[in-house]
């Protein structure tokens, strides 16, 4: 005599310990009362966006995500074991990432900007290029067959390919501080350091009222203003090279996102959001991962209608431009991983691309993802890559959200809160 909702909370208890009434029964054809409760939960809903309303109120009123530190106690026998789940850092961001800060600075004038992610000391690292439209610099450097297997830095900025000059700007302030790759003479000086800083750009320079620079490209200028200001806290949206991004019709911007894993390590990502393809459905503006939010990190999203939508709709998609779009992220994490295994980091992470952005890789697109590893001590195995990989392409996916969801109107460009928020007037 139960409804949907009952069966619902009845097997969520089972799996997660927390109702009193959650005992499984055995049948006599072998199955449980756990298997018939989801069993009954699908034969009662009237449809699945039914079954995932009462899935989200359940996870919203037992709080299994929003609490960092929620145990779930299994029971075993005559013995217990305590599981954490996974939850964002405390600041869900990429800085929850031991040893890595962030600094950013715009140019508000000419709408650009440039962002770094910086090691606060060398860390492994790769990269995975997907888009057909990509504008990078030592991104051959990270293959994981070559020589130099650790980056003190990564550059994203706009500015389209001037905007790589911005690296050298952050060089010249790393030498300045000692840090680099040492490589020797062989005349018999002192050997000298270069510092490793690979770069990606995304295309700006057609945003809507931005005034052209005169005289030398001020991205140099950037680079290095941006590495002095890298500490853990930064900004969302309309800043660093997010400042002259769109997302297809909206404004697109700087997003960020972290997950602590149950075994203990953290993983981040940071992206700069200039697709062309769209991060919203076009039928009702809600975002495409919103399923894979944390609770309460995005604003309500718009119901789903019920009538289907025409898959070959792209009006939420920018202009068919050549080379005028891209997504550019960052993933990094404190499981100690090689080269190779930065490099399967960030082709996982690009998942999250896929995950967020219809349609993504596109031939105007150049979408670049680097991967950077902290930790010390043996490289992680293939079982935990795995389940590293897939909280990259999570976090990706949720930092694309939440650049597009912070990223105010500019230039005669919306915003997602002035389209579709459901509290706008």
């Amino acid at each position: 005599g139960y409804g949907p909702a009952k069966h619902m909370q009845i097997a969520v208890g089972h799996l997660l310990g927390i109702s009193a009434a959650a005992r499984p029964m055995p049948f006599a054809d072998g199955t449980s009362s756990l298997s018939f409760t989801a069993r009954a939960v699908f034969q009662h809903a009237a449809t699945i966006g039914q079954v995932r309303e009462i899935f989200n109120g359940l996870f919203h009123r037992f709080r299994l995500i929003a609490r960092p530190a929620f145990l779930r106690r299994l029971k075993g026998g005559d013995r217990q074991q305590e599981i954490m789940m996974a939850a964002s850092g405390p600041r869900n961001l990429i800085t929850d990432v031991s040893g890595i800060l962030v600094g950013q600075v715009e140019h508000r004038e000419e709408v650009t900007g440039t962002t770094v992610v910086l090691a606060e000391h060398p860390a492994v690292a790769s990269v995975d290029v997907r888009g057909g439209a990509p504008g990078s610099r030592e991104s051959e450097l990270l293959a994981p067959e070559t020589l130099v297997d650790r980056v003190d830095a990564v550059v994203l900025s706009g500015g389209s390919a001037f905007g790589l000059d911005a690296a050298a700007g952050v060089m010249a302030w790393l030498a300045d501080a000692g840090r680099g790759f040492p490589v020797g003479s062989t005349i018999g000086s002192a050997a000298v350091r270069v510092p490793i800083v690979p770069a990606a750009i995304l295309f700006d320079l057609n945003f809507p009222g931005r005034r052209r620079w005169t005289g030398e490209p001020p991205y140099r200028v950037l680079g290095r203003a941006a590495v002095s200001a890298a500490a853990k806290g930064f900004a969302l949206g309309n800043a660093g090279a997010g400042l002259g991004a769109t997302a297809g019709r909206l404004k697109g911007g700087v997003g960020s996102a972290s997950l602590r894993l149950a075994q203990g390590a953290t993983v981040g990502a940071i992206v700069a959001v200039n697709s062309w393809g769209a991060t919203v459905r076009p039928d009702c503006g809600r975002f495409w991962a919103a399923d894979l939010a944390l609770a309460e990190e995005i604003d309500p999203q718009p119901a789903i209608p019920g009538a289907g939508f025409d898959l070959e709709d792209l009006s939420g998609c920018g202009a068919a431009l050549p080379a005028a779009n891209t997504t550019l992220a960052v993933v990094a994490t404190d499981a100690a991983l090689d080269k190779r295994g930065c490099r399967r980091l960030a082709m996982m992470a690009q998942d999250g691309l896929a995950r967020a952005i219809r349609p993504a890789h596109t031939p105007f697109d150049g979408d670049t993802v680097f991967a950077l590893s902290t930790g010390p001590g043996p490289a992680a195995g293939p079982a935990e890559l795995l389940r590293l990989g897939n909280a990259a392409a999570d976090c990706v996916a949720r930092a694309i959200m939440r650049a597009v969801l912070t990223a105010e109107p500019l230039g005669g460009v919306p915003g997602w809160r002035q389209v579709f928020s459901p509290g706008r007037a």
